[in-house]
């Protein structure tokens, strides 16, 4: 499934145009995306949280030279399924 699939979806159950639809799943993407930049968590009941982590500085290898580099920390996304999504699952 895609982001053209979850547009689809949404027009059956709402209605009106495919371009609506696609603008209703565009903007939840960019909402859910703004919220954790300003690091913000996302909670969607019977789906899960979308969080940030900070991932530690690390020393890394480039596989091409060899070469050791530094990989300097990094906020990441994280996703943790809520417990219903975890037993539709099963």
């Amino acid at each position: 499934m895609n982001k053209q699939d979850l547009a689809d979806a949404a027009q059956k159950v709402l209605g009106g145009t495919k371009v609506q639809a696609e603008e209703v799943v565009e903007t939840l993407i960019d909402t859910i995306t703004k919220a954790l930049k300003s690091g913000e968590e996302v909670s969607i009941a019977g789906l899960g949280i979308f969080s940030t982590k900070m991932r530690p500085a690390r020393t890394g290898r480039n596989p091409r030279t060899g070469e050791t580099i530094k990989v300097p920390s990094m906020r990441v996304p994280k996703f943790r399924a809520a417990k219903a999504l975890k037993e539709a699952v099963k």
